[in-house]
């Protein structure tokens, strides 16, 4: 990844380019999109509602506020990739942030661009001469974002390892103004949106996608103080961005919702556990949730796939599945891949999806639930599907059709230099 090339006086390119069967003609102006990771829609209104997100509500009154669809399962990988492509995971092969591979036989993380199966909107944008730059809290989505990029791709998670040969940029704490905060922080996602701001006001680029981390939204529910300060942060940042010219489009990879019985213990069925007691031993249930951040979701979410021994009874497995208590829809395959818009390779035989409080695991000892504090709150179902959607400004007619039909959160970069009136 090399760094893009420097004037003393900006110019935005305004050159329309064509990825994955669409086309961007980016207006002359700085374009960041930003994903709030987590952001269910309810975090919004309790912020606004309180008067606490002010350049938000700005937004949503001279632009465009509203919901649409993610790519399911509603996991950070599966999302960040459609939206860095503008298509769905059939077509990326980001099926989750785990997975059987089928040719090892091994459960890896999907967190590489070798798993990415087309090119993305921001290498075709640096190539078509915007100043690209990527920023994400985790590290775990940078390889895959920034793949085949001719820019800057940086994690506030490892801030302070970025070099100009492999990140196209060094010394970011300096650029920020601060040292790179803990993940399992607020900090984490402010880190992001302040270097977003930096790299505008410097003039470093000019097209920028900004990813953040849902660690408060798994900790504190939409009305809790603690995310009320941590949506008010937010938005003074993503004032600053439109203080300095940017046509800002918010959305989110995924909502969240508390995943917890009666009495504020997770709500889980280990399924790998269940199937084995019914079933016999040899199946094997994958969690597309899991990554390196444990503390946020113990590896717990709404969607499971299955991969069953050879000789199962398949149809009467997934009856079976479907008839029980917090399992809410089961497909096999076939069916899964198109009615769900997924890689058929890379999920199994069957797909689980649970109940809007309930989450799917594989057994008690394949969990560790130690770091939870107050109960779980998660994500990865047919729950967590729905997200905000906010453009700073006035909608032209035909980002009006998009958004009165059946939009998606990939739609973002469509709609942000296409569809908006500048």
């Amino acid at each position: 990844m090399n760094s893009p090339s420097s004037s003393l006086e900006h110019v935005f390119s305004t050159d329309a380019f064509t990825v994955n069967g669409r086309t961007y003609r980016p207006p002359s102006r700085p374009i960041v999109g930003v994903c709030i990771d987590g952001c269910a829609d309810e975090y919004l209104n309790a912020s606004m509602v309180r008067d606490r997100m002010p350049n938000v509500s700005k937004m949503a009154r001279q632009g465009y506020r509203g919901l649409v669809r993610g790519a399911l399962p509603s996991f950070t990988n599966v999302n960040n990739s459609a939206i860095a492509t503008g298509v769905t995971p059939a077509v990326t092969g980001i099926s989750g942030n785990f997975f059987l591979n089928p040719d090892s036989g091994e459960e890896v993380m999907m967190n590489s661009a070798s798993y990415l199966r087309c090119g993305t909107i921001f290498s075709a944008a640096a190539d078509a001469g915007r100043k690209v730059a990527i920023v994400t809290a985790k590290e775990k989505l940078r390889d895959i974002l920034s793949a085949d990029l001719t820019g800057i791709a940086f994690s506030s998670e490892r801030a302070d390892e970025a070099q100009q040969e492999s990140h196209g940029i060094s010394q970011v704490e300096s650029l920020v103004g601060r040292a790179k905060p803990n993940i399992y922080s607020a900090d984490a996602s402010l880190f992001v949106l302040q270097s977003g701001v930096a790299l505008l006001e410097q003039k470093l680029a000019d097209f920028l996608y900004l990813s953040l981390t849902d660690f408060m939204q798994h900790k504190f529910p939409p009305e809790a103080e603690e995310s009320l300060e941590f949506y008010e942060a937010m938005d003074r940042e993503i004032g600053r961005l439109l203080d300095l010219g940017a046509v800002v489009g918010l959305t989110a990879d995924h909502g969240m919702n508390a995943k917890n019985d009666e009495q504020g213990k997770p709500k889980v069925l280990y399924l790998e556990s269940l199937l084995s007691e019914r079933y016999g031993s040899g199946h094997r249930v994958i969690c597309p949730i899991t990554d390196p951040y444990v503390v946020h979701h113990g590896a717990l979410g709404s969607f499971v796939t299955v991969h069953l021994k050879p000789d199962t009874d398949l149809p009467e497995v997934a009856q079976w599945m479907l008839s029980l208590d917090g399992v809410t829809e089961v497909y096999d395959r076939e069916v899964a891949a198109k009615q769900l818009e997924l890689p058929p390779d890379r999920i199994g035989d069957l797909v689980v999806l649970s109940a809007r409080d309930v989450v799917l695991g594989r057994t008690p000892e394949d969990h560790d639930l130690s770091h939870l504090e107050g109960g779980l709150r998660s994500h990865g179902g047919r729950y967590e599907e729905m997200v905000p959607f906010v453009l700073s400004e006035p909608v032209n007619s035909e980002c009006a059709v998009t958004l009165a039909g059946d939009p998606r959160n990939f739609d973002l970069f469509e709609l942000v230099c296409n569809g908006v009136v500048v």
